[in-house]
């Protein structure tokens, strides 16, 4: 596959805090362009049923990502929540999210599609490099995997809730080799207003005809939630590896959806 530019991620500042300040706001209006969305848009079920793993972010669990999860059954596929209670970043959780795909792929005798909100996205990542033959693609919303050690408030929260501990020797190892591509069709959506982490921390290093970068409108915390994300989800799943191809916004979804990247 071809490289066609390299993402540089030096020196990557933490986001604006008025963003990070004005999250909780710009959440309503992403869910009131998802309404305006839904009530615009037909949604078709022409899913071919395989499993999706849907992995919430720090500090979220399945209810965060439930109205998500219920668009991708919608389309005709099966959806799975991640059922390991309130992320907290433990990084044991991926052997356990290992096991549970396991089951899925041979449940379905199909490989698993991956979304990952934030560090849900980190953590899909992470299991695509370790176990890529179980795994068809990987959607990521917001996940900070160009610079998870700083730059984001994320990191901040993550230390506040485990009382300040450092990250371990295992986690530092992880963290190391964390921007190195997953070897399946990865799909990173970021924002820039994203007050969590900042956008260039979410996008692929190297992007080529597997690894995409798509710029969407919206808060970090409603990433599940923005029309865009929704349709680039939609179009992405219908894809199989073999017929992989770089997402393209359809011109009748224009005056529905932004991207200001494409």
């Amino acid at each position: 596959m071809e490289t066609k530019e390299i993402i540089q991620t030096e020196d990557i500042p933490r986001p604006a805090l008025s963003n990070l300040l004005t999250e909780p706001l710009r959440v309503w209006r992403d869910l009131w362009r998802l309404r305006r969305f839904k009530q615009a848009y037909s949604i078709e079920p022409s899913g071919d049923g395989h499993p999706v793993l849907v992995v919430p972010g720090l500090l979220g669990n399945d209810t965060s990502t439930w109205e998500l999860r219920k668009f991708v059954r919608k389309l005709g596929y099966n959806p799975y929540g991640w059922e390991l209670g309130v992320n907290l970043g433990n990084l044991k959780e991926v052997e356990k999210l290992l096991n549970k795909i396991e089951a899925l792929k041979e449940k379905h005798d199909s490989k698993v599609s991956l979304i990952g909100w934030s560090l849900g996205g980190v953590y899909a990542r992470e299991i695509a490099k370790r176990r890529p033959e179980l795994i068809r693609q990987i959607i990521t919303l917001a996940a900070p995997f160009a610079d998870l050690e700083q730059s984001n408030y994320a990191t901040w929260f993550y230390k506040l809730i485990n009382y300040g501990r450092p990250f371990t020797e295992e986690e530092k190892a992880w963290i190391e080799n964390i921007t190195d591509p997953a070897p399946v069709p990865t799909t990173a959506l970021y924002s820039k207003q994203d007050g969590i982490v900042h956008w260039r921390a979410c996008m692929e290093q190297m992007p080529d005809d597997w690894h995409q970068n798509i710029e969407i409108v919206g808060s970090h915390l409603g990433m599940p939630y923005i029309p865009a994300s929704w349709v680039v989800i939609e179009d992405r799943l219908r894809l199989q590896q073999k017929d992989w191809k770089p997402f393209k916004v359809k011109k009748e979804l224009s005056s529905l959806v932004e991207f200001p990247s494409l």
